[in-house]
């Protein structure tokens, strides 16, 4: 039996299948940060695909925390109400609807990647401050942040508090917060880009305690029921930044705070970062924080053939796959991984005639 095509109960939600489709970006939101008819095809594409659990882009909890200013949000009311096509569709097709709660940082008010210019928006382009640890810039042509001080720190909890409140109203069945790539949170997290002094820098303890904060305060909002992830850089691939060492603490602590899988990504925290990129690169960083600090894993990065995928559930490396830009080639990549491994995939009846 394919352990791929297992179901996977998380709280009171259980996955039809191990496979998730990772958070990616689309850049095509309007300036008010609604999602469009784009997301929906986007996103329900893949759930008549029969991914299992589908996971929004980066979501922003303010204004502030979006990439570009084409990004997604949910910091109103307005945004409920323009999710919710989209969560019911996903959930009528099978699947499980997750929102990725973010906060870009200051990697912030950037261009989509498709622009003609390149770095930090203007706010004459519809740009503006972003914040972060520090007043440190990413990289040179990013704009300068604010760093945020204690109000500023306490506004940032309460803003994932309230989106992942109103994330549950939009229809979400999941959570994921977004503390990866060199966003806000991993930029506390990092000793790469967090050099504060106070309680929220220092030692891994004080740089640990605003990612800390948030999943515990998205906990208390979504309540017992709801299935919570938090996506990590798992590594810096840099010396001196965030270890893979780092993460099995912090998933640790992070499974004390109400989270029910650890997302491992890497990277994003260095421009310059030598990354070892290739097929499942990202596997071992998800095997050994599951092994070592006991808490369900997702393994991300290069995932692409169903024996790959089967192989990492199979042996224990993670209990669940996120596919990113095969997705993007294949919305029905599920189906055929089924087909292949034994399991039986489960098509729309519309498009019953084509299996």
């Amino acid at each position: 039996m394919s352990q791929l095509f297992t179901p996977l109960a998380l709280r009171a939600v259980t996955l039809p299948n191990r496979v998730a489709m990772a958070p990616m970006c689309q850049y095509c939101a309007g300036p008010d940060g609604l999602p469009t008819d784009w997301h929906l095809v986007h996103l329900g594409a893949r759930a008549a695909g029969g991914v299992g659990l589908v996971l929004t882009e980066a979501t922003a909890v303010l204004p502030e925390g979006r990439i570009s200013p084409q990004d997604t949000g949910l910091w109103s009311a307005a945004h409920v109400d323009a999710w919710r096509p989209v969560t019911a569709f996903l959930a009528a097709h099978g699947a499980v609807p997750a929102v990725q709660l973010a906060h870009a940082g200051f990697k912030a008010s950037t261009y989509r990647p498709w622009a003609p210019r390149r770095g930090g928006v203007p706010d004459a382009d519809g740009g503006w401050t972003p914040v972060g640890p520090g007043a440190e810039p990413f990289q040179p042509d990013y704009r300068v942040p604010t760093a945020l001080d204690s109000a500023g720190i306490a506004g940032v909890v309460e803003a994932f508090a309230t989106a992942a409140g109103r994330a549950v109203d939009a229809g979400f069945a999941a959570v994921e917060i977004h503390a990866a790539h060199g966003y806000l949170l991993h930029e506390f997290l990092s000793p790469l880009t967090n050099h504060r002094r106070d309680d929220y820098g220092g030692d891994r303890a004080g740089r640990m305690r605003l990612t800390l904060e948030v999943a515990r305060a998205v906990r208390a909002a979504v309540g017992e029921d709801v299935p919570m992830l938090a996506r990590i850089s798992a590594t810096d691939w840099v010396p001196g930044g965030w270890t893979v060492e780092d993460s099995v603490v912090l998933a640790g602590e992070l499974a004390g705070a109400g989270v029910d899988l650890v997302d491992c990504s890497s990277g994003g925290a260095a421009a310059g970062a030598s990354i070892p990129v290739g097929p499942g690169y990202q596997v071992p960083l998800a095997a050994r924080v599951r092994r070592e600090a006991g808490v369900a894993t997702g393994a991300v990065g290069l995932i692409v053939e169903p024996e790959q995928a089967e192989q990492i559930v199979a042996t224990g490396a993670a209990d669940l796959v996120l596919l990113g830009r095969e997705l993007l080639r294949d919305p029905y990549w599920p189906h055929r991984a089924a087909a292949k491994l034994g399991a039986t995939p489960t098509w729309p009846a519309q498009y019953l005639r084509a299996t």
